[in-house]
């Protein structure tokens, strides 16, 4: 079958967004509905795959299809591409099938050109109008088409202004714009070797294939990465008529949200300028006014707006971020899509939405993204604090953040990988900046509005951003602000900070407050927890971690490692001169000090845990983390037998102790002495935690506590080293519980980060009463990476040359570390039925990673406090899109056990 490369809007619909993209598949549905939309078609996103396939050719058929589908546009419109006399002018804009707002180019007023434009002057009996899009379009096409930098163009315009001493664009002459076209051609043949093209099929052709080409620009590029959008989607692109928003007063462009996206709250929001067009809104180059202004300037075109936005939202049954223009008093829509927002309007417009039954509480769930949770819970400047107010702009994106002010994006970027926390500080963001905000804390713009490129972009990162402080005055490499009748300079370095809830910018640094659940929020997460079939644990290491893990709705810890336990000051030197010790004795001793600093800490997890499963884990570090350096005793020792004051003993002991260090050393600690190799090889040290576990049980019981302790044995790659471990707990147990101890439920299990012990499950899972799936360790084992190592050396290569489709640390790798979990728990379980199996590494908070655990059949899944909600949530999620997939597993299990 033959491929169709053109859609007409009239021809396309809702649910043809995978090839139309999202912006072409909306303004078809919005014209099958009978929405003002001016008329268009679309060249798919299958043209944009053969584009890159072809080595950057059209494919053969494009450009018949495209000048068949210009001809009945230009019918219906009453005008001809690139006649004199009745010009069509059209907008060339991408239309991804995700969105990615200000990622990729747009032209407008293509079709002008020497002749045109005085037709366009004389059908519309305005040459000052039709001269302002001539130049708009040879900034527009220069930029997009030839890759000449915008300043070029802009600093043209700004000497113009200034000469003629006007202040808006508005107020420059047609002569003016004459001048400037001028200005602008040089450019254009100083910078590319070439005039600017007279034949608008030329220009047309060259557009297209420009917006293709910015599917692979950079900061495209970056924007998929982040939001890990395929780069195998392509783009599409809208060819439409153009309506003019620079016709005069009664003319106009704006954007507009259904809803708050900052806030959720359920009223428009959006800013308009009037005679202007659609760029100078979302480049934030002019300050917008409020959507509400529109009412009374123009109350028709308001209160259609007003229905239609209505009308939109409950179509698509989500907010929507609506782009509109008014030509002469009549409203035209140019894209609806569903709007960016923050995790705080997220989660109440959803929540709102099922409880006007506009969706159901699934949809609702469904619709979060759980890593915006993450987000939500934003930092808040403390109310007990003087603060310096320098300024205060708009209130773009909310949170605060503290930071060395930063001038341009690169720099911020090499801060942060410096360890410095930046501001981004600019006159306005362009797309090109998305490296700077991703880098920065956050956000500081002296011109733009609520829906700037850098409004949108940090909202969508979760991003401390005040757009439009226009009190700030940017220049090189500071900037000042009128403050307390003084005139105040920062400087590149100088410490500043921005609440984007106030829109206020702060000298100094300031004192941040943790955030709080919202009640929606509460609400999202009562839902999710209605529908999750996965339970969701926390990792904690202490009481304070563990209280707030369960305020967040934790069902347990999942992972307690004992090992962070001992890095406080006070007892490290404990820990030494346990391991140090020369003798049974020396090592009771230091073993005797432990013992009720480690009750203590199991009394406060328990008691912060009442009637939730504790998992505690065994001590598991690589010996060298608790010794002292080798390297540094070494010169110790230099220095000590070349000073002629140093004592005999002093040498003597120094000696010793680097004697102790070097038999300790292992070539390769991680994979050395460590989890239960030490406690088969030191019993003792797993003697002292079991009797400080069962301990604190005894004293937590007498409070009346209820205490459901999981002792974990780390490492295990063999079943007799798990049957060792478990005869000693058992026994510790026994002495410590007496006649309780065979009633008493506590449970022993392992955790599985050793690929023969996933391999030997079935054998290990006799003598487990659990699987905890260690996968930062299991996915070190497997790939054999070294993690440490990987992140700081190859692994970002590996990920950005594709060679890895994620970091295997960060997502789960479902092809290799999977099917050792996947194998493991199925061999696990047809030895125990009843065998309860979760993961605790990092990926326990990921959502991808969730959803495979949740396939997979787990039990489980352990994660860091503040990632619990997020936790919860994709549970839900996974629920709600893969079903209970453990009705087939255990299918699979009965006919295995037959």
């Amino acid at each position: 079958m033959c491929m169709k490369f053109v859609v007409p809007f009239d021809q396309g619909h809702a649910d043809m967004k995978a090839t139309l993209g999202g912006k072409g598949a909306n303004l078809a549905e919005m014209t099958r509905v009978g929405l003002p939309v001016p008329p268009g078609f679309t060249v798919t996103t299958d043209v944009c795959r053969a584009y890159y396939a072809l080595g950057g050719q059209l494919p053969d058929g494009v450009r018949e299809e495209v000048a068949s589908a210009l001809r009945v546009l230009e019918s219906s419109q009453g005008k001809q591409f690139g006649d004199p006399a009745k010009p069509l002018l059209v907008s060339v804009r991408s239309g991804s099938v995700t969105s990615m707002p200000g990622m990729m180019d747009t032209i407008l007023n293509l079709g002008l050109n020497d002749e045109t434009v005085a037709g366009l002057a004389a059908l519309t009996g305005d040459a000052r109008f039709a001269y302002d899009c001539y130049r708009r379009l040879i900034q527009m096409f220069g930029n997009v088409v030839f890759q000449i930098e915008s300043h070029h163009f802009e600093s043209q315009l700004s000497r113009l202004k200034q000469r003629l001493g006007v202040g808006q664009d508005s107020e420059v002459s047609a002569e003016g714009w004459q001048e400037l076209i001028e200005s602008y051609r040089s450019i254009v043949v100083k910078e590319t070797g070439r005039p600017f093209p007279q034949d608008v099929r030329e220009q047309l052709e060259l557009a297209v294939e420009a917006v293709f080409r910015s599917w692979n620009n950079t900061r495209a590029q970056v924007y998929r990465k982040i939001h890990r959008i395929p780069d195998e989607q392509g783009t599409a692109v809208n060819i439409q008529a153009m309506v003019f928003g620079n016709l005069g007063a009664d003319s106009g462009t704006g954007v507009l949200f259904t809803r708050n996206p900052s806030t959720g709250e359920r009223r428009l929001y959006g800013e308009y300028l009037i005679n202007a067009q659609g760029e100078d809104v979302v480049a934030g180059v002019r300050t917008p006014v409020p959507i509400e202004q529109l009412g009374a300037d123009m109350p028709l075109v308001f209160d259609q707006l007003e229905r239609t936005a209505a009308m939109l939202e409950k179509h698509y049954k989500d907010m929507q971020d609506i782009e509109f223009t008014v030509e002469q008093g009549a409203l035209y829509l140019l894209q609806t899509r569903s709007g960016k927002r923050t995790a705080q309007a997220a989660v109440k417009v959803a929540v709102d939405m099922a409880n006007e039954g506009l969706i159901s509480r699934g949809d609702a769930v469904e619709r979060i993204e759980p890593f915006h949770l993450d987000q939500l819970l934003h930092r808040a400047i403390d109310v007990d604090q003087a603060l310096d107010v320098l300024a205060s702009g708009l209130p773009a994106s909310p949170g605060a953040a503290t930071g060395e002010a930063v001038f341009d994006a690169d720099l911020a970027e090499a801060w942060s990988r410096a360890g410095r926390k930046t501001i981004l500080v600019r006159s306005e963001t362009t797309p090109e900046d998305i490296h700077g905000v991703l880098a920065a804390e956050g956000v500081l713009t002296s011109r733009g509005g609520m829906t700037s490129h850098a409004a949108v972009v940090a909202r969508g990162m979760g991003k401390p951003c005040v757009c439009g402080c226009e009190a700030v005055r940017i220049e090189d490499r500071s900037f000042v602000v009128h403050a307390g009748g003084e005139f105040v300079t920062i400087r590149e370095g100088d410490t500043i900070s921005i609440d984007g809830s106030t829109g206020r910018v702060i000298r100094g640094g300031v004192n941040l407050r943790e955030p709080e659940l919202t009640e929606e929020l509460q609400q999202l997460l009562r839902w999710a927890d209605d529908i999750r079939t996965l339970q969701v644990y926390t990792n904690a290491d202490t009481p304070e971690d563990a209280a707030k893990a369960r305020d967040f709705g934790a069902e347990g810890i999942g992972l307690c490692r004992t090992e962070h336990m001992f890095m406080s000051a006070a007892r490290v030197p404990v820990v030494q001169a346990m391991i140090l010790a020369d003798s049974a004795e020396e090592r009771a001793e230091a073993l005797e000090k432990l013992l009720p600093m480690q009750q203590q800490d199991f009394e406060g997890l328990f008691r912060a845990m009442d009637g939730l499963t504790v998992t505690i884990r065994l001590l598991d570090p690589p010996l060298h983390e608790f010794l002292p350096n080798m390297e540094q005793l070494v010169l110790q020792h230099e220095r000590l037998r070349n000073d002629p004051n140093a004592s005999s003993e002093e040498i003597d002991r120094n000696e010793k102790l680097l004697r102790k260090v070097r038999s300790l050393h292992e070539m390769n600690p991680m994979l050395g002495t460590r989890g239960c190799r030490l406690g088969l090889v030191l019993p003792e040290i797993y003697e002292m935690q079991a009797d400080a576990i069962f301990r604190a049980v005894v004293r937590c019981l007498e409070e009346g506590i209820d205490v459901r302790p999981d002792i974990m044995i780390p490492l295990v790659g063999h079943a007799n080293e798990l049957i060792r471990m478990r005869e000693l707990v058992t026994k510790r147990a026994e002495a410590i519980l007496g006649d309780k101890a065979a009633t008493f439920p506590y449970h022993v299990g392992t955790m599985i980060e050793v690929p023969r012990a996933a391999i030997t499950a079935a054998q290990i899972a006799k003598h487990a009463d659990f699987f905890s799936f260690g996968t930062n360790d299991l996915t070190q084992m497997t790939f054999g990476y070294s993690r440490d190592d990987a992140e700081g050396k190859f692994l970002a290569h590996y990920v950005e040359t594709k060679l890895l489709p994620e970091n295997p640390f960060q997502v789960l790798d479902e092809d290799g570390v999977g099917r050792l979990i996947e194998w493991a728990v199925e061999q696990g379980k047809a030895v125990k039925p009843l065998l309860k199996t979760g993961i605790c590494g990092e990926h326990g908070g990921d959502k991808s990673s969730i959803f495979f655990c949740h396939a997979a059949g787990l039990d489980y899944v352990s994660c860091s406090p503040y990632r619990v909600p997020l936790a919860r949530i994709a549970a839900a999620q996974a629920q709600l899109a893969l079903g209970h997939p453990q009705s087939d597993a255990e299918r699979s299990l009965s006919e295995h056990i037959a």
